[in-house]
């Protein structure tokens, strides 16, 4: 008898807050620390929220593509991924509520592969439906741009 993944789970946690900066966050068995750099008050030992945001949708592209690539007998070859993000920042310095902080976010993912163009396009919009962190940005109304481009 097949056993059958939950499809919804439940994350909990209780971050630690030692400071009005930093905040550490254990995760499975990781501390993830989110603290600010030391121009705006912070001890510098991890990104800021709004940086772990960005690197967190480029590290799900990543994983969320190499998926896709393997389900579909895709060989990326060796990956790196270019972001442009456009944030503004009046929200964060309490200038103003801003609605929409990322307006824009550009991802180029280069692909030094033997694999065509056309295999990677379908890798990115199968990656494009599936990605939960894309899909936070873009419910939100970020113009989410992300290429996936054949380099050697």
């Amino acid at each position: 008898m097949a056993v059958k993944m939950k499809t919804v789970v439940t994350y909990r946690t209780t971050a630690s807050c030692p400071t009005h900066a930093r905040t550490e966050i254990p995760v499975r068995d990781l501390n993830v620390v989110i603290d600010e750099p030391l121009e705006r008050g912070g001890t510098n030992l991890g990104p800021a929220p709004t940086e772990a945001a960005m690197t967190a949708l480029i590290a799900c592209t990543n994983v969320i593509g190499h998926k896709n690539a393997h389900r579909l007998g895709v060989d990326l070859g060796e990956v790196t991924i270019d972001a442009d993000c456009k944030f503004d920042r009046r929200g964060v310095l309490m200038e103003e509520e801003i609605d929409l902080p990322f307006p824009a976010i550009t991802l180029t993912v280069n692909c030094n592969t033997s694999a065509s163009q056309a295999d990677l396009d379908r890798v990115g919009t199968e990656t494009a439906r599936y990605c939960a962190i894309a899909k936070l940005f873009e419910a939100a109304g970020t113009d989410l741009t992300v290429h996936w481009r054949k380099v050697n």
